[in-house]
């Protein structure tokens, strides 16, 4: 018993410490801290709000990108504003961008203030105590204590793992140690105490890109950043040991990066189906974000057998037909963000073990930025009567040549057992 009570005692005296280190975070950095409003212009009203902090005495401000996103997509629309900790608001205006990290820096020009948050130069230790501040709900701001848990396991670009509230508002909120010095910035929350930042390096590296930057546009910086991760992307996949594995009657390939995760379902519990179906997902669990309606930056694939003994020619192929017919892309995108998809088909045979199939591979352009695309490629086997393989796979925001590489090892690993 005496053991329980000195532990209760310790804990009541952490967490007593805890909030008196929150309280004086906030109280001393509330005037560099602001809400962010996207503010229509023809009506006046606020079209989205979050959270930002000032950076530097010259007035910069670090926020999300996804937080005045629709201003960089639509300036003819809206406007960037601020509301400081005494109520004042005025505009601010789009300096740089970084939407892979889902990072902005925005320009506060009316006599801003000289107190500015430090980024830290040190990566928090697992199950260090921090504090992110923003403003939720439109509520006002706050300060939130939580823990550091490391990076995202299983993810291309880097996320922290924070165990705290990351309500929406507080996206591009600081989050910052017991010093005050910011270690990560609030970008997304899973729910139940499972919030995700973005790396401090992030935003530094972000500020030092800026200060040496010769000027670009905002769709040039976008166009840029979607080629770079995505150039990496696709070649640390190709890069990776890709194996042909066993699925079904058939092979398919199967990536050696952790961040491409698979899921697979069968009827094989229900033998009166006239059909026997097996089917394997595998898919990035992340994007980038560039608006409500467009998203880009992923990789899936999709693999369905078929079989059927006892069916005829007729029906096996209606099955067969209504999943190739399915296929689609797997990113969101608007008529203006990209072209119709343009497509060609083709016959082609696997290098070992005689697979032929029917494919279809289609293509996409985006408007704003050149010389990227969509991919949507598929192929059916059309070799067995009584057997079929479907394989699918959709990649977002690459240029051809990616695209061609990655179609030609994807089809090399696509054979019967």
């Amino acid at each position: 018993m005496r053991v329980v009570v000195l532990l209760l005692l310790s804990l009541s005296s952490m967490f007593s410490i805890a909030n008196e280190n929150a309280e004086q975070i906030f109280a001393d950095m509330a005037p560099a801290l602001y809400q962010i409003r996207i503010i229509d212009k023809a009506t006046g009203e606020k079209s989205g709000i979050g959270s930002g902090f000032q950076i530097g005495e010259n007035g910069y401000i670090a926020t999300n990108y996804h937080v005045i996103s629709g201003y960089a997509q639509h300036p003819e629309k809206y406007i960037i504003e601020y509301e400081d900790h005494e109520g004042k608001t005025g505009q601010l205006s789009l300096q740089t961008v970084d939407v892979i990290n889902d990072l902005a820096i925005v320009l506060h020009e009316e006599n801003p203030q000289p107190l500015h948050f430090i980024v830290s130069e040190q990566t928090p230790k697992k199950g260090e105590q921090l504090y992110s501040l923003g403003n939720p709900h439109d509520l006002g701001m706050i300060v939130v204590p939580g823990t550091y848990n490391g990076l995202k396991k299983e993810a291309f670009n880097d996320r922290i793992h924070f165990t705290g509230s990351v309500n929406p508002g507080m996206s591009g909120g600081p989050v910052v140690n017991a010093y005050g010095d910011v270690v990560g910035i609030n970008v997304a929350t899973s729910g139940n105490q499972i919030g995700f930042l973005i790396p401090h390096d992030k935003l530094a590296q972000l500020i030092n890109d800026f200060d040496v930057q010769v000027e670009k546009s905002i769709n040039q910086q976008i166009t840029e950043q979607l080629e770079d991760n995505q150039d990496k992307l696709i070649n640390t996949i190709l890069g990776s040991p890709w194996t042909s594995k066993s699925f079904a009657k058939a092979r398919i390939p199967e990536t050696g990066v952790d961040f491409i995760r698979c899921w697979g379902n069968s009827n094989a519990d229900r033998p009166d189906d006239l059909l026997f179906q097996a089917i394997t997902q595998c898919q990035m669990e992340e994007s980038v974000y560039i608006s409500d309606s467009f998203s880009t930056g992923k990789v899936s694939m999709e693999f369905h057998f078929f079989e059927g003994d006892d069916i005829s020619s007729w029906r096996f192929y209606q099955n067969y037909k209504s999943s190739i017919t399915q296929a689609a892309a797997d990113n969101q995108a608007g008529k203006e963000d990209v072209t119709e998809f343009e497509c060609q088909h083709d016959i082609t045979r696997t290098n070992e073990n005689t697979m032929t199939n029917k494919t279809i591979m289609c293509v996409r352009a985006y408007k704003k930025y050149q010389g990227l695309f969509d991919i949507m490629f598929l192929a059916g086997s059309v070799d067995k009567g009584n057997q079929a393989l479907v394989s699918h796979f959709t990649l977002a925001g690459v240029n051809q040549t990616l695209a061609q590489s990655f179609t030609k090892r994807f089809m090399e690993a696509s054979q019967w057992n």
